[in-house]
């Protein structure tokens, strides 16, 4: 159940930084910045969660990569960030990274 706790908390990670997103605009400002903190909330209580089973240094490093995967990903389809090569390596890596440390545990 930990690691379904720790999947969810990252799944939450990815929508603060969209909810700042919106918040950038004046008309979404208030709904971003709500947004945004609702997320912030949900994933850190997820992520405590998780932590009760999952080592810390471990569970911080899969919350964050899943996190910065999905936004990475949210950013290409939804917001027209680029789709380069590099920054498909980089996702790469990170998913790597993170599968290795769910192997090791």
């Amino acid at each position: 159940m930990a690691w379904m706790y720790l999947i969810v908390a990252g799944l939450f990670e990815v929508g603060w930084p969209v909810g700042l997103k919106l918040a950038q605009q004046s008309e979404t400002r208030v709904l971003g910045i709500g947004v945004a903190v609702v997320f912030i909330a949900l994933s850190g209580l997820f992520l405590w969660l998780a932590q009760r089973h999952i080592p810390m240094g471990t569970s911080y490093a899969v919350w964050t990569g899943i996190g910065a995967a999905g936004t990475f990903l949210v950013g290409i389809v939804f917001y027209g960030d680029a789709a380069t090569a590099g920054r498909w390596l980089g996702l790469a890596l990170i998913v790597a990274g993170v599968a290795t440390l769910k192997l090791a545990h």
